[in-house]
């Protein structure tokens, strides 16, 4: 199974039978587009999805849950980051997921939104994917990271900036099955039922 890598805790606490590979969503596209041998695709962004199904590589997509972003900043705050304004100051060392993956497309979006294009000449790294970006923030080797919201809520060493509601992309999560195997249809269900509804609830990902 190919999942966005923000769903990294999540979907094993759900479901640890099948074999889980995640990464930025964009990434794991490719690979099935290449013929993957997985049997489901989960992405972070849903025109991922339909882009997938429109081609004949996925068949039954799904949208659920959504997140939502932050700034996480490194332990301690040693930038002093008190608003995402912060993060155009020319001292400030940010990074960010690539661009292609969603959320570093969602964090760009966003500080477009705010006026805050400056901050993007302060990128000192772009990861692979948003768990990538959040490490480097975690080791201090970067002074803040724009991500989703979850990544953070178990990380007490890490603390966040809220990011306003008006730059706020609509993050939605999408699924569908790259071969339409018994299992696979099990999982997809239980994912966009009652069940998957609650453990992404506890996690904190947004309802459908």
């Amino acid at each position: 199974m190919l999942a966005a890598a923000s769903l990294t805790d999540v979907l094993p606490a759900l479901d640890a039978t099948p074999r889980y590979g995640f990464g930025g969503s964009s990434e794991l596209a490719t690979q099935v587009r290449e013929g993957s041998a997985a049997d489901v695709y989960v992405t972070a962004d849903p025109r991922l999805a339909r882009e997938l199904q429109a081609s004949g590589d996925l068949t039954g997509v799904r949208r659920f849950g959504g997140n939502r972003l932050v700034v996480a900043l490194a332990p301690g705050n040693p930038a002093e980051i008190g608003s995402p304004a912060d993060l155009a100051r020319s001292d400030v060392r940010l990074v960010l997921a690539q661009e292609g993956v969603p959320v570093g497309d969602y964090a760009r979006r966003a500080l477009r939104g705010l006026d805050l294009d400056a901050a993007l000449d302060n990128v000192v790294s772009d990861e692979r994917d948003t768990r990538g970006a959040l490490a480097k923030v975690a080791l201090g080797e970067a002074d803040a990271a724009v991500v989703y919201a979850t990544d953070v809520a178990s990380l007490r060493s890490v603390a966040t900036v809220p990011i306003p509601e008006r730059a706020q992309p609509d993050v939605r999560y999408a699924v569908g099955l790259v071969r339409d195997t018994p299992g696979a249809r099990r999982f997809v269900a239980r994912l966009t039922g009652p069940e998957g509804t609650r453990a992404l609830a506890d996690a904190g990902f947004a309802s459908p």
